[in-house]
């Protein structure tokens, strides 16, 4: 199969790997990623083109000059995850924290586009915007350069981004899949506060017990999830983390949970999120104790422009076989480009980049993750191929 993209792509995959690698090395998690959007930079002033800040991003534009025609942007983020990691690398990071979920693949990706759009910037019927954002994994990165102005000046028409997928059964390398519709969940994370009273264990009537009245409300909330919610949606809501007490002896006058609530509609996260306070709240009344609800972040449901993505699509088997490019079913996480698709008709693709019959026994966020490199130059192509069309097709 023949693609002009694809074939220069492959040209420089060492070149891309070699940027993978140095991002795999650096392992910056956070909003803050000083040595990796510096390299982004530098490599994108060394195509010929101009990288400016967007809040703690980086943004750079290749074709025509801004207003000049539609704009159509690329995304990829760069933060890594705090896990130490378990490869055994040569490039791996070795500061406790690793690129287990493919943001630093992205990013080289991103920058390979960059350069094959630069060499055939003549070609472009419009403007390309390239997105760099740190902070994906806190679900604040696309969100704080949204609010910086990345849609604007020039201002977005539509926009695309990939993310790998590995060590699943179906992420065989150069599978390209997307979802028409909501493609991930909402994702909130709540943290309630339970207030007792502490007492010795001696004389438990003159407490109120929060470890116990934290357990009820634990029970509670499944309820929700059992009785309030259709069993064919993806809804969840879980308490992952609980800390209270002090000693082993006493009663505990304070507790301390941390739950996650997903959603597949907007309107569905927010009855989630009404319902975890009310029955918190409650349950802890019930019990003489009181309770405190914070949502202290969160995403609403990552939902595809089901035109953009056919259009996409077909773009898309350009690069790789027609038969590798597929619709699927939505999935139950989370991604922060949901602030930029809420915004602009969007299609946010996944490229496999090993599946569990080629070998790839640890999927994303697991420290052992490890994707094919071959695969980079298809996502390169992918990206710039996309641009391209996409421009000339709304010209």
């Amino acid at each position: 199969m023949e693609n002009l993209f694809l074939d220069r792509a492959k040209q420089l995959e060492e070149e891309i790997c070699w940027y993978r690698r140095a991002v795999h090395s650096y392992a910056e998690v956070g909003l803050d990623l000083p040595q990796t959007t510096a390299l982004v930079a530098e490599k994108l002033r060394s195509f010929g083109l101009d990288p400016q800040p967007c809040g703690p991003g980086i943004v750079a534009l290749v074709g025509k000059p801004a207003g000049t025609g539609k704009t159509f942007l690329l995304r990829a983020d760069m933060d890594a995850l705090p896990m130490r990691e378990v490869t055994g690398l040569p490039f791996a990071a070795d500061n406790g924290n690793c690129h287990s979920c493919g943001h630093d693949c992205h990013t080289a990706m991103l920058l390979g586009a960059a350069k094959l759009l630069k060499e055939r910037e003549g070609e472009l019927e419009g403007t390309v915007k390239l997105m760099f954002q740190p902070g994906e994994e806190q679900l604040a990165g696309a969100k704080a350069m949204v609010e910086a102005g990345v849609l604007e000046g020039p201002k977005v028409d539509a926009a695309m981004a990939i993310h790998l997928s590995v060590g699943l059964p179906d992420s065989y390398t150069g599978a390209v899949q997307y979802v028409r519709g909501t493609a991930a969940n909402s994702g909130d994370m709540v943290r309630i506060t339970v207030k007792g009273f502490g007492t010795h264990g001696s004389t438990p009537q003159l407490g109120v017990d929060a470890i116990s009245v934290a357990a009820h409300i634990v029970v509670a909330l499944e309820e929700v999830i059992a009785r309030e919610v259709s069993t064919t949606e993806g809804s969840v809501m879980i308490v992952g983390k609980i800390e209270g007490g002090d000693t082993c002896n006493t009663v505990s006058g304070h507790c301390v949970m941390e739950a996650s609530i997903r959603a597949t509609t907007h309107e569905r996260r927010e009855f989630l999120k009404k319902r975890i306070k009310e029955v918190a709240e409650g349950t802890a009344r019930v019990y003489r104790a009181e309770a405190e609800v914070e949502f202290v972040y969160g995403m609403p449901p990552l939902v595809n422009d089901a035109d953009t993505c056919d259009e996409l699509a077909a773009y898309c088997a350009k690069v790789v076989p027609e038969k590798d490019v597929q619709a699927v079913p939505p999935s139950s996480g989370t991604e922060d480009f949901t602030y930029v698709a809420q915004y602009v008709p969007s299609c946010y693709l996944n490229l496999g980049a090993g599946s569990i019959g080629e070998g790839h026994q640890c999927s994303m966020h697991n420290p052992g993750m490890v994707p094919e490199e071959s695969v980079f130059p298809t996502g390169a192509a992918l990206y710039a191929q996309c641009a391209l069309d996409w421009l000339k097709a709304h010209k």
